[in-house]
């Protein structure tokens, strides 16, 4: 009877965490929210009784592994080139500042709220929430149909899915301080996290390739789902792996899914959807999970509420921005308004609370306090900025309208060919108006043309017009976009 009672209230959950986040695009606020919303309803006053730390950690150790793995398979490295000075600075040197601000802003804090803080203790509490949220940024970014100008979208989702292992090795590094009441050793700090970040940057690269050749070479075209059971192991046993000799599990599994995102596999977009869906649903129980284990009275309490609150509104309008500017100076293609849009969108979620658990899981006193102010925090994070991640972005004249794709194609990519959109535009047309006046390169074909409703296969006196949308095919895609950019086709949309 309990298995039946278990499925049917985790099936309700699910039922009503979907709708929420269904509620949450048509309300413009972010759907991790909203479910986080559904989690705390359903565990008010144990309607739904889930009190196990241990267990919501391990729920999290699994959510992000998927969530930082296929984040990285939907990265392109010629994204990611462009901007991998500022985005490593940002996830590296830009959480320990954040840390030091907001540290330093509890601790001065700690008087007027009636509890002794020492400054390693709110050293600790400021590095649970140092870093920025790869759940929120990856979703709320990719589920907008809004492009950024200045590369800011791969810098953000750079920086968040490569800044967890150091708020991790900040986190543990200040719980066992806290707990041995030893003093801070900045060497030793600095010695673990080249170890840990050099280690898992070479595995998540190496298994990675592993992992590519694997799906490449093993024969199982006869149950063509296994490849999906057989990456996803591979992402478990990269961080895992990675942990056991010592290197970050999570920088690891994120490199790897860069490697597998940007070679050439087998059933990609198979692949590519298993993994979208896995990794909402993983979303979704991890936010539900957060939220069942949260008491709504202890939020309540004025204590934590006033420090929630304080360090929140802190953190996002001084400490993110100050962070983001002291970072940023070394690289001047960035606009004031670009560093103002990154500074606005160091969104908390789900990895902060999950780097709050590790204080309670070590038995330190007080841990259960860091957990709901980094609660709130994640609260009034998601409310003020997850909100208007959209918003700012329009209003800083940043955004773009990215271009809805017309030809829904899949292709498989063992296929060499490239496909290409393009919008017929009249300056296309000024040597005249048939497909045989467009000079494209040899080696490729126009193979359908829609026009508004309607679809067909053109010929050489097929007369086109502007507006009308073509599906080009080629063997050389840098040639073809050459081509097309000569042409002044700007509304190119590559199809793979």
């Amino acid at each position: 009877m309990l298995n039946e009672n278990f499925l049917f209230v985790g099936a309700l959950l699910l039922f009503v965490a979907v709708l929420a986040g269904k509620a949450a695009y048509r309300l413009g606020a972010p759907a991790l929210l909203l479910f986080l919303g559904v989690g705390m309803l359903f565990g008010y006053n144990d309607f739904v009784s889930f009190n196990s730390y241990d267990f919501a950690q391990f729920i999290g150790m699994v959510a992000m592994c998927i969530i930082l793995f296929s984040g990285g398979m939907d990265t392109k490295f010629s994204e990611v080139r462009p901007i991998l000075g500022p985005g490593v600075v940002m996830a590296t040197l830009g959480v320990v500042v954040t840390a030091l601000f907001v540290g330093g802003f509890v601790y001065l804090l700690s008087p007027y709220i009636g509890i002794e803080i020492t400054f390693p203790f709110a050293l600790l509490l400021a590095a649970t929430v140092s870093s920025t949220d790869s759940a929120s940024v990856f979703s709320i970014l990719r589920s907008k149909k809004q492009g950024l100008t200045q590369n800011l979208r791969p810098l953000l989702e750079l920086e968040s899915g490569s800044n967890d292992p150091m708020a991790y090795i900040l986190t543990v590094m200040l719980v066992g301080i806290v707990s041995d009441g030893a003093d801070l050793d900045w060497m030793s700090a600095l010695r673990t996290f080249a170890i840990q970040m050099s280690v898992g940057a070479l595995m998540g690269y190496g298994l990675g390739r592993v992992a590519v050749w694997t799906i490449n070479h093993i024969n199982i075209r006869s149950n063509p789902s296994l490849y999906s059971v057989l990456l996803l192991a591979f992402a478990f046993f990269v961080y895992s792996f990675t942990t056991m000799i010592y290197g970050n599990g999570y920088l690891a599994v994120y490199i790897a899914g860069l490697v597998v995102g940007n070679y050439r596999i087998m059933y990609r977009n198979m692949l590519s959807t298993f993994f979208d869906s896995f990794t909402w649903l993983l979303q979704i129980v991890l936010f539900l999970a957060l939220g069942l284990l949260v008491d709504i009275d202890d939020l309540l309490q004025p204590d934590v509420l006033f420090v929630g609150v304080a360090v929140g509104i802190f953190m996002i309008f001084i400490a993110r921005p100050l962070t983001t500017f002291v970072c940023m100076l070394p690289f001047r293609r960035f606009t004031g308004k670009a560093r103002l849009y990154i500074s606005w969108v160091g969104l908390r979620g789900a990895v902060p609370i999950i780097f709050a658990l590790y204080p309670i899981s070590a038995g330190l006193a007080n841990a259960e306090y860091i957990f709901n102010v980094i609660f709130v925090v994640t609260i009034i994070s998601l409310i003020i900025q997850g909100t208007t991640v959209s918003g700012m972005a329009s209003w800083l004249g940043l955004s773009y309208e990215e271009p809805e794709q017309t030809f829904k194609l899949t292709v498989p990519d063992h296929i060499r060919s490239e496909f290409l959109e393009v919008g017929v535009t009249a300056s296309m047309l000024h040597n005249g108006d048939t497909l045989k006046d467009i000079h494209l390169p040899g080696n490729t074909l126009v193979v359908m043309v829609c026009r508004g409703e309607n679809y067909f296969v053109p010929k050489g006196h097929t007369q086109l017009k502007p507006g009308d949308k073509l599906l080009l095919v080629s063997d050389n895609n840098d040639e073809l976009l050459q081509k097309v950019q000569d042409l002044g086709i700007k509304n190119i949309i590559p199809m793979k």
